[in-house]
């Protein structure tokens, strides 16, 4: 991907960023889900460089969730074939930051909004991938599935102005 199409950066490859002192560093903390099941843990931070802050959270899903999501897509690719949501090695996915709320005592995050089935059927990536507007559009619509009318986008201007991408409160 070109960097002139590429939005968000991780952001331990960006030298010049990091974790604002005053807001805890979530990476390695498990991630719940609105049915206080676990999701995973927190690998690592997404930021989008324009508006300066992190907009997702990469998690590193658990492997109940992939086995929960080891379904057949709803598309067939050809006769008696079906094609996979997910690949092997597909085992990362991203969350809004504002749709999770921090428990810092205990260190989780949770997600009150988004259930484990949901979590399952959203589409993967693998650790490290560049996460690109398409990716992005195809999470969201499974998270907020009226989105596909939307008519913002990832890489317009305000996109990243929703309360979604905006800090969640924490829990001390």
């Amino acid at each position: 991907m070109s960097d002139k199409n590429k939005n968000l950066y991780y952001l331990d490859d960006l030298s010049k960023y990091k974790v604002a002192s005053d807001d805890p560093d979530v990476r390695g903390w498990d991630v719940i889900d609105a049915d206080d099941r676990r999701v995973g843990k927190v690998d690592r931070l997404l930021s989008n460089k324009e508006t300066k802050r992190v907009v997702y959270l990469d998690v590193e899903v658990d492997r109940s969730l992939i086995e929960a999501g080891h379904e057949v897509y709803n598309k067939a690719s050809g006769e008696g074939m079906h094609e996979f949501l997910n690949e092997e090695g597909e085992d990362h996915l991203i969350i809004p930051i504002g749709m999770v709320t921090l428990d810092e005592e205990n260190k989780k995050v949770h997600s009150t909004e988004i259930n484990h089935s949901t979590f399952s059927k959203t589409k993967r990536m693998k650790k490290g991938a560049d996460v690109d507007r398409e990716y992005e559009l195809i999470v969201l619509t499974q998270y907020f599935p009226a989105r596909e009318e939307d008519n913002v986008r990832p890489g317009d201007k305000d996109f990243y102005d929703r309360e979604e991408f905006k800090r969640s409160e924490h829990k001390r």
